[in-house]
């Protein structure tokens, strides 16, 4: 039977394509109509090079239910860190 190995793919950035991205921590920033919101140290894979941002699945589902339940209570301007959202 024939081994397969498979060698980690390398994500070079959609935006640039100048660069591999890297495991970094950002700032993701949400606005709705006059609702802003701010979330610093949010784990994403960054571009050092142009600082595009991505982050996985179930960090973006948290961040837009955070989004979504501001929004309801009404609060139009907040800035959070990511570990106390997370938390909650």
């Amino acid at each position: 039977m024939e081994e397969r190995f498979h060698e980690a793919q390398i994500m070079i950035c959609l935006i640039c394509r100048q660069a591999e991205y890297a495991g970094r921590l950002t700032t993701v920033q949400f606005e709705r109509g006059e609702m802003r919101f701010v979330i610093n140290n949010v784990p994403a894979c960054v571009c050092p090079s142009c600082k595009e941002a991505y982050v996985d699945v179930d960090v973006a589902e948290r961040l837009l239910q955070i989004a979504d339940e501001m929004s309801a209570a009404g609060i139009l301007d907040q800035v959070r860190d990511y570990e106390s959202i997370w938390r909650n």
